[in-house]
């Protein structure tokens, strides 16, 4: 009768982050409320998740619907696009080079989001309140959280899933240093010409990366990051001019391009908080780590969050929120969320620098990326999984000794 006695967990946020959240605890054998209103299907992002996570989804039981809608991605590119001085050549990273079919599959937000919503709505360990937030009062021993609706949820837990400005994480006296970037990111679908072979092409441009990734069929994804203002006069552009600009940028690589419906804007941030949990409140996805799209982080650094946080709670089960339980949780995520972030920030601040020494180190990195296949496996695994760059080489060293 374990069960009996398993807390509370408390979700704040009905995003990828927090269904999913819900979804796991529950797997876990906790009581799970989730709070947050209904999920938005009509968001035109799409979401790169790799094979590591996709095995979580697959767990959840949520990956079979997924996957007709979705494109898997076997082959990454980086192409320097900038016309500077100091140029890198292109580096290709393949799957198969590390014993991989695909890295991973890129999903679309508004296939993503309601699928979640109905596996959630499904599952009898989850009460989901459809309200926000109002208020949070966080005691040595519970987190109580009022709802926009009157009512009033207590739980042992409060896992913050409530975005980049966290309402949970202030309520948790956690600060965070939040740096805006000159820049944002258009995102918007497209057709396509020619077969994108399933590879993602992330060109590195002055102003940031132009990102295609594939969708099924002969479409792809595009997020393009931009100047503010320029991506204002994008957007505002009529289809013929923005599908001509948009195939100018990649070089007629995928022949003639017709953009889609829809179109967004997004401005880019970081936001590092000074630690993941405290006071009953533990950060996941965005609530604890914002950076700029580039090399497909963002949700695949949230569900191990919220792996991570479900291991821990698991061995506390009485009292998963307790100080022990979120010491350990700070202590385990710090060096994954501190590495991807670090790594994505200094990259797109190389970017948008004139300065030769980080155009240098930039171009430096890549070329030794592009001709050394060891080095290049190793940041594959790490992409993938963090420490099995590691274990691989250690492996790798392991079978010299023993020649």
């Amino acid at each position: 009768m374990e069960h009996q006695e398993t807390a509370r967990i408390l979700v704040a946020g009905s995003g990828p982050a927090g269904l999913i959240a819900a979804l796991d605890f529950a797997d876990a054998g906790f009581a799970v409320t989730l709070v947050g209103p209904e999920a938005n299907d009509q968001d035109g992002r799409t979401t790169a998740v790799m094979n590591p996570a996709l095995k979580i989804l697959e767990r959840l039981g949520v990956l079979d619907d997924l996957k007709p809608k979705a494109a898997p991605l076997k082959v990454m590119r980086i192409v320097d696009a900038t016309s500077r001085l100091i140029r890198s050549p292109v580096v290709t990273f393949r799957a198969t080079e590390i014993g991989e079919e695909q890295f991973g599959l890129n999903l679309p937000n508004s296939a993503l989001n309601p699928t979640l919503a109905k596996a959630v709505a499904a599952r009898s360990g989850i009460e989901w309140r459809k309200s926000m937030v109002e208020n949070w009062r966080l005691d040595a021993d519970h987190a109580h959280a009022t709802l926009a609706d009157g009512s009033e949820v207590t739980a042992s837990l409060a896992v913050a899933a409530d975005g980049r400005l966290s309402p949970a994480r202030a309520a948790a006296g956690i600060p965070a240093s939040v740096r805006s970037y000159p820049q944002s990111a258009l995102v918007l679908n497209f057709s396509h010409r020619r077969d994108h072979s399933f590879t993602s092409t992330e060109f590195h441009t002055e102003t940031g990366p132009f990102t295609q990734v594939p969708l099924p069929g002969n479409r792809s994804s595009l997020v393009w990051v931009v100047k503010p203002e320029t991506a204002r006069e994008l957007a505002a552009l009529d289809d013929a001019t923005l599908s001509m600009r948009v195939e100018q940028q990649m070089q007629s690589m995928l022949g003639r391009v017709s953009v889609e419906p829809g179109r967004q804007i997004y401005p880019l941030s970081a936001a590092s908080p000074g630690r993941f949990a405290l006071n009953r409140v533990a950060l996941v996805g965005e609530a604890a780590h914002v950076f700029p799209p580039i090399g497909a982080q963002g949700l695949n650094l949230g569900i191990r969050d919220i792996d991570d946080l479900i291991g821990i709670a698991s061995e506390n089960r009485s009292d998963p929120g307790s100080r022990k339980s979120l010491a350990a949780y700070d202590i385990r995520r710090r060096p994954d969320i501190l590495a991807r972030s670090s790594a994505v920030n200094l990259l797109n601040m190389s970017l948008l620098s004139d300065m030769l020494p980080a155009q240098m180190a930039r171009s430096a990195g890549l070329s030794v990326l592009g001709s050394f296949a060891p080095l290049r496996a190793f940041f594959m695994r790490e992409g993938l999984r963090p420490g099995s760059g590691f274990e691989a080489l250690a492996g790798g060293l392991r079978r010299s000794a023993r020649r």
